[in-house]
């Protein structure tokens, strides 16, 4: 009998090493708490349903620019889908009373526009302005370099002043969205 060794789904992280240097990271936040950034995995989804359940009202708005009390299977399905390079998601995991939990979450989709990318990033109510935000999305942001994109955006309330500072922080412009004058688009050349 023959064993064969299994092999990493078509588009997962593991089909394209020489494009992520590593495959989890230990970083601490201002204030020294250690956290777990690794790329999404698909045994990560009920942990992600636990996240978006456990975000304020404010923080799902400000997510998915939309007010929901629980996440659809569709929705989670979408997020759950990673398609490397084209779809990335990195994940912020602490051990708390035994298990991993997910505490923050950030991700790009590769859009039509050539060599552009729209992202996302999320962290729970009690862990923000603790600098979690800033590591997720310099990863995210390495990772779109090393992946040949230009210009990486996203899309916010005008009201979400979290996400104004962290974009500032991290180098993007700001302007008002042409479709909707309460959001504002954040961009950043690569």
């Amino acid at each position: 009998m023959t064993t064969s060794t299994p092999q990493p789904a078509k588009g997962s992280f593991e089909d394209f090493p020489h494009l992520l240097t590593g495959t989890h990271w230990i970083e601490h936040l201002r204030d020294g708490s250690p956290v777990l950034i690794r790329p999404l995995r698909a045994e990560d989804r009920e942990r992600e349903e636990d996240f978006i359940r456990r975000l304020s009202p404010t923080a799902r708005r400000y997510r998915f620019l939309g007010n929901f009390r629980q996440a659809s299977p569709a929705l989670v399905d979408q997020l759950m889908q990673v398609d490397f390079p084209r779809q990335v998601a990195f994940v912020a995991l602490l051990h708390e009373n035994g298990q991993l939990r997910e505490i923050g979450v950030s991700r790009y989709a590769a859009t039509s526009e050539q060599q552009q990318c729209e992202c996302a990033v999320t962290v729970a109510d009690e862990w923000q302005n603790k600098g979690l935000g800033v590591l997720l999305m310099r990863h995210l942001i390495d990772v779109a370099r090393g992946n040949g994109f230009k210009h990486m955006f996203s899309i916010d309330e005008a009201s979400n002043q979290n996400m104004h500072h962290l974009a500032d922080f991290l180098g993007f412009r700001r302007e008002l969205s042409p479709d909707d004058p309460a959001r504002v688009v954040h961009t950043l050349d690569l």
